[in-house]
């Protein structure tokens, strides 16, 4: 079967191999990949920046979307023709993270564990989650990293409630699936974007307001709040941003810290976070039942992933260009033809 891997550190060593394709052992099914979403995260793993402990050679992505072509034995959970999605970090089903402040659990997929962007891939059941009935494969895709960390940084941590306002950094993807999310709820939406014409194409999705991030976006958020302040924010960028966001945190106001596009190194005021008891909540995606419940939540409201674009499997440099570049949403990889 055809696969994407490198042989050592650096996107410029991609290369398309032809690799066996793997049987499911016990507990494990098969899945024939129909699409692959791409996250920031690929790009840090493939330049060594994230995924330490991988073994070589390596297969970069995490999140797919396909169906089960055969079942390994005692698989209970799914069977043949089941169309089902990853989950990022296997093994967390529900409840706390797994690991210990000696030893955090990093174990994820596409970095340090195997990644998904292959034609088959073997994985065990309890990794999977079967995918939302009302959404394509392509659509499918986008959830496991992007739309389950909105959802439960908004929903399950969270605990949004209609009537709040929710701060939404940037539009990638879980920026476009918090609009959605908070919306679906009744809170209201303010987006922030160096881009003009995303900001119009995220008001077009049902954002209330739209703050060019180049101005003072904070002072933006607290005079489209009539003062109040954002009571949920999805933290991005990372880094010095973060002392930004806790300015323009709510009262008891919570900040989900997802990104870490501005750097590894947070820092914020004290006072403001002190005076106005500001949460601020590190966000690891989340676990399978979050994800079922989105998944569930998805065909209930009839919620549309956005994709920006879609590329065959050949064309991964490309892709993973377009996802340096900024999308409006996802970029997703064809890998069945």
């Amino acid at each position: 079967m055809k696969a994407w891997i490198i042989e050592s550190v650096g996107r410029e060593r991609l290369q398309v191999a032809e690799i066996q394709q793997p049987e499911p052992g016990p507990g494990e099914v098969l899945i024939r990949v129909a699409n692959v979403s791409l996250n920031y995260r690929d790009l840090l793993v493939l330049d060594g920046k994230m995924g330490d402990g991988r073994a070589f050679p390596f297969v970069p992505g995490s999140d797919l979307a396909g169906a089960v072509v055969s079942c390994g034995d005692g698989v209970t959970r799914f069977r043949c023709g089941d169309r089902v999605m990853s989950t990022y970090v296997p093994g967390w089903v529900e409840g706390r993270r797994l690991g210990s402040a000696a030893q955090p659990n990093g174990m994820t997929l596409g970095g340090p564990l195997p990644g998904v962007l292959a034609e088959f891939v073997a994985l065990p059941e309890d990794w999977l989650v079967r995918s939302p009935d009302s959404l394509s494969d392509p659509e499918a895709s986008t959830l496991p990293i992007a739309g389950v960390t909105a959802w439960f940084s908004l929903v399950q941590e969270g605990r949004l409630c209609a009537g709040q306002t929710v701060l939404v950094q940037g539009t990638g993807g879980v920026a476009l699936f918090g609009v959605q999310v908070a919306k679906a709820h009744g809170a209201k939406v303010i987006v922030t974007s160096s881009d003009e014409g995303k900001l119009t194409q995220a008001k077009a999705l049902g954002a209330d307001f739209g703050i060019r991030r180049d101005s003072d976006w904070v002072k933006g958020v607290i005079d489209a709040t009539d003062g109040h302040g954002a009571d949920h924010i999805l933290e991005i960028a990372g880094g010095p941003n973060l002392g930004k966001s806790v300015e323009a945190a709510a009262v008891g106001g919570q900040i989900a810290v997802i990104g870490i596009i501005e750097g590894l190194e947070l820092a914020a005021p004290a006072f403001p976070l002190l005076l106005k008891q500001v949460v601020v909540r590190g966000i690891f995606v989340g676990h399978r039942r979050a994800a079922e419940d989105f998944a569930k939540a998805i065909d209930a409201i009839g919620l549309k992933p956005v994709i920006d674009r879609r590329y065959p499997l050949a064309a991964l440099p490309d892709a993973l260009a377009h996802l340096e570049r900024g999308p409006f949403g996802k970029v997703v990889i064809d890998v069945s033809e």
